[in-house]
């Protein structure tokens, strides 16, 4: 199979979806800070001709809907053996928690590795399936996210517990 791409409206913005052979191989926002030239994403498909991108397509309605937790479904990041570490620690991180990137560093056996980690979170070429967004600074702040902070803030108020959602005054 070859290198295509779908879009999919979301309440977030259209995301971009790219697959190659049988793995998403790619999820990007509008605006995305580390965006590959999309001569890179092949040719536009409609979903009903392909059952990856229908898959990925459902699943991300289901997860913005609050009906998915998880995503089961094939993905292929190619990045360099640090990143391939970062990025499955990334898929550890349970829907509705979050952790830090000093917290990752010191699991690599590094606390001073904080920043290189901050780095591969950002080049996480499968955003949302891969939940970067549940990284958050020492102090719990919402730092960097390739898809903009706001598109984090709002991902993380998706996963919040209903304990907390529903104890806010506004």
């Amino acid at each position: 199979m070859m290198t295509r791409h779908t879009q999919v409206v979301t309440p977030l913005g259209e995301l971009t979806v790219v697959a190659d052979g049988d793995a998403v191989t790619g999820l990007y926002f509008p605006g995305h800070t580390y965006l590959p030239d999309a001569a890179l994403f092949g040719e536009r498909v409609e979903t009903a001709g392909d059952g990856l991108l229908a898959t990925a397509s459902t699943q991300l309605t289901e997860y913005f809907s609050g009906h998915r937790k998880t995503f089961d479904i094939a993905v292929a990041t190619h990045g360099d053996d640090f990143s391939e570490k970062v990025w499955a620690m990334l898929r550890q991180i349970p829907f509705g928690e979050t952790t830090t990137y000093g917290a990752l560093a010191g699991r690599l056996g590094n606390p001073h590795l904080a920043q290189r980690v901050g780095q591969a979170v950002g080049h996480n070429p499968v955003s949302i399936i891969i939940p970067c967004h549940r990284v958050v600074g020492a102090d719990g702040a919402l730092t960097g996210y390739a898809g903009g902070l706001e598109r984090k803030r709002r991902l993380l108020e998706l996963e919040e517990p209903a304990e907390i959602t529903d104890s806010r005054l506004f």
